[in-house]
């Protein structure tokens, strides 16, 4: 047999330990599948993850990134530092002393991608990605192999596991944002600054990479549009309920005749549509394609050892190929470097969907019929409207409204007009909606 692949670890945390977990685990069904064993020689941790079963007798422990990242012995560096600065610093240093890289670093992948993928291919290596989206969830292998003789034509999927426990938990209890989410953090499912979740900046990184791999596009997350789940109250939730829908925070990229889309916010989803079942921490991913139609992928976003999974697949992927000609490995977006192709990112202004609109309004005659002028006036036709009763001698009531599909900027033009109407309480609520079909 050959001899083994040493592998240097930066980040011995809750996924780096992980990673060793499921190697040493897993080793002999790891060197069946690899043609050769793969062990962690060395690794950098200033804390070790000690809630698995795992060994560091073998393994060189060090507090410099550059022990590891500059040793020669070392074929594989594998990141997981999280961030973008010494990340970026430690994955090109790597490569240029012809080093392959896994890394499960999104926002890395999302932000300096495109430097960081010209350089491996200038030095003939590979950067290997699988766990950046969707944790365990191999949604990358299934998109740039698996369905490589596909157009694909949209993707759409939950990839945040922290927004979907907060908005399933706001459904099933009837709980306001802030109370779910102090449960979140509590429950280890929100980090203490949660903002990267909520505020769909983790999805945005998803689906910049996604939208890359899907349409052989450069990454380019400073172009996606982001909104995040902070504004969704009970009432919402109770409300899509009874249209027969359910809120999710989606990422979606899709290829229209005006470019490409990349989207990340609140949206309404058919309850009779997969995206809707998926409950909790869970991630999934729908894709339509010309060839192989809808299909859906669906697993743990996060944790120990669904993102060590991916790892370690990555790092069998990469042995795999240690002998092959770099013109001849898997591309690192699915298309060859020379055939990725830089279409227009559509602007939200520009995107077309239907729209969930609440409105508190006062309890009189006329109130409606303005609103309903306003929006006839943009063009803007309606699917269903629920009028409640007042409560509790309140002075106004709310109103609920589906339409049908509409080009962003009409709606925002009709919202403005909207605002300013006597009798109206508050802003409109306004969420997209999304039929995956």
């Amino acid at each position: 047999m050959l001899d083994p692949v040493k592998v240097g670890i930066l980040g011995l945390g809750t996924v780096g330990g992980g990673t060793v977990h499921v190697l040493q685990h897993n080793a002999q069904e790891i060197s069946r599948r690899a043609g050769r064993d793969i062990v962690i020689s060395h690794a950098c941790a200033k804390v070790l993850n000690k809630s698995l079963p795992y060994s560091t007798d073998n393994i060189l422990l060090t507090e410099q990134l550059s022990d590891v990242v500059n040793n020669p012995d070392i074929d594989i560096i594998v990141e997981l530092l999280g961030g973008t600065t010494i990340a970026r610093e430690m994955t090109l240093q790597a490569i240029a002393q012809g080093k392959h890289v896994v890394t499960a670093n999104k926002a890395l992948i999302a932000t300096h991608g495109n430097e960081i993928f010209t350089a491996a291919q200038n030095k003939g290596v590979t950067v290997a990605f699988e766990a950046a989206v969707c944790g365990g969830m191999p949604i990358i292998k299934a998109i740039r192999e698996g369905m490589s003789a596909n157009k694909i034509e949209w993707i759409a999927g939950i990839i945040n596991g922290t927004s979907n426990f907060i908005l399933t938990e706001m459904r099933e209890k009837g709980s306001d944002f802030a109370k779910v989410l102090a449960e979140a953090q509590s429950l280890g499912y929100a980090e203490k600054d949660p903002t990267f979740d909520i505020e769909g900046i983790d999805a945005a990184h998803k689906v910049t990479i996604l939208g890359a791999i899907a349409f052989g596009i450069p990454l380019q997350f400073d172009k996606v549009y982001k909104e995040g789940i902070t504004q969704i109250t009970a009432e919402d939730i109770q409300y899509a309920d009874e249209l027969g829908y359910k809120i999710k925070h989606i990422g979606l990229t899709k290829r229209t005749q005006k470019g490409i889309e990349l989207r990340v916010h609140p949206t309404l989803i058919p309850n009779a549509q997969l995206l809707a079942k998926v409950e909790g921490v869970m991630n999934a991913v729908m894709v339509e394609s010309d060839a192989l139609g809808q299909s859906l992928y669906y697993g743990a976003g996060a944790g120990a050892l669904p993102t060590a999974s991916s790892i370690v697949a990555d790092l069998i992927d990469v042995t795999r190929t240690l002998t092959t000609d770099p013109g001849n490995r898997v591309p690192h977006l699915a298309f060859q470097a020379n055939a990725l192709v830089d279409l227009p990112i559509v602007p939200i202004e520009e995107i077309e969907t239907a729209y969930y609109l609440r409105l508190s309004v006062l309890d009189k005659l006329g109130i409606l019929a303005q609103v309903t002028n306003i929006l006839s006036a943009h063009d803007i036709s309606i699917e269903a409207i629920i009028q409640k009763e007042p409560i509790d001698g309140s002075k106004h009531v709310s109103v609920v409204m589906l339409t049908h599909k509409v080009l962003e900027k009409q709606m925002i033009q009709a919202i403005q007009e909207i605002e300013i109407l006597e009798g109206l309480i508050g802003s409109p609520t306004r969420i997209r909606l999304e039929r995956c079909a």
